[in-house]
């Protein structure tokens, strides 16, 4: 066992000691028939924003833009390449390209060593560095080691041994989506969502979350990213649309007790991010409190800047809020986030 106490609040165990998957775990052979049943028009929509937005890096300066680039062979680009330079018999033209980008830059999926917690998992007075069922920081989730350049290699190497986002990749991430329509409540305001709040807009819309749900949430932050079309304005964006209030305890227990299997949003993190990492807090807390309820305590994944749009105006306009929902992240051993073209069927 990695751990002798578990945090309070948290499902550490429930799935077994070495548990990777988390409530995806609750996303079975059934569920995904409940999503299929779902599919009355086979209608699909892409609930991916382009890749390359929000543009800039006014979200986040850790995380850039993606960068297109043609492969090379014997030094030239191997782009719009005639293969009669090699062969004169041969009719082929070839493009080849490659991509560096940040994992997590746009449409993205958090995996389980994306937020972890300084905890006493040891019982022994000192806190740990510690993940989602106690993977440890430095064992199972491994920093690279320093390289002596400027450039993206300096820490070429980072790991997760365990609780990589591959693992939602072999789940299949497919299941049955419910949406919850929070911009036809709450418009373009900037408003934390509490517990009350949210149940209110379930009972009117009567959107009922079943354990084993994919749940989503539409705030249209996403539209407005659009919007600027990838010259995004700090302040706008900071003073724009719903999240959640992530240190709303009845909203949190909400989130334990429904048994969603995951939590999806068109927004920057799901949560409303309060200041900045700087600013004092008023006791030693988490400042992602929703982050550190999900993908450390309880293994839900979260997925953000997710595009709803489309798919939110169809479902209001035919009265319904469940879909198919089919959003694996890329197979990618070792890495802590990935971007994502999920679809929704209806």
């Amino acid at each position: 066992m990695r751990w002798k106490h578990k945090p309070p609040g948290s499902n550490w165990g429930e799935f077994g000691p070495d548990d990777q998957r988390g409530r995806m775990n609750l996303v079975t052979r059934e569920k995904v028939l409940q999503g299929v049943a779902e599919v009355k028009e086979g209608l699909t929509f892409c609930l991916s924003l382009p890749l390359d937005y929000p543009g800039g890096q006014v979200l986040n300066p850790r995380r850039a833009p993606p960068r297109l680039a043609a492969t090379a062979r014997e030094g030239k680009q191997f782009f719009c390449r005639p293969l009669a330079d090699y062969n004169a018999q041969m009719t082929d033209v070839i493009c080849d390209d490659q991509v560096l980008m940040s994992l997590q830059y746009s449409t993205q999926w958090d995996s389980f060593a994306h937020v972890g917690s300084r905890f006493d998992a040891d019982g022994d007075g000192k806190a740990e560095l510690v993940f989602y069922n106690g993977f440890r920081a430095g064992e199972h989730v491994v920093p690279a080691t320093e390289k002596n350049s400027e450039t993206w290699e300096r820490f070429e190497g980072s790991e997760a041994k365990a609780l990589g986002i591959q693992g939602l990749a072999e789940h299949g991430a497919q299941g049955r989506g419910v949406l919850i329509d929070l911009h036809a409540h709450f418009g373009r305001e900037r408003r934390a969502v509490t517990y009350d709040d949210l149940m209110k807009i379930l009972e009117k819309d009567k959107v009922e979350v079943e354990r084993g749900d994919m749940v989503c949430l539409y705030t249209g932050f996403a539209d407005v990213v659009l919007e600027m079309k990838k010259k995004p304005d700090a302040k706008l964006l900071n003073e724009t649309c719903t999240g959640l209030q992530g240190r709303d305890a009845k909203l949190l227990q909400w989130i334990s007790d429904s048994g969603l299997a995951c939590l999806l949003a068109d927004n920057y993190a799901v949560e409303l991010i309060a200041g900045s990492l700087t600013d004092p807090l008023p006791k030693t807390q988490p400042w992602l409190p929703l982050h550190e309820h999900c993908l450390f305590k309880n293994g839900i994944h979260l997925g953000e800047m997710f595009y709803f749009t489309e798919l939110a105006r169809w479902l209001r306009e035919h009265q319904r809020n469940r879909f198919l929902l089919t959003a694996p992240p890329l197979r990618l051993p070792g890495a802590v986030g990935s971007p994502a073209t999920p679809i929704a069927t209806v």
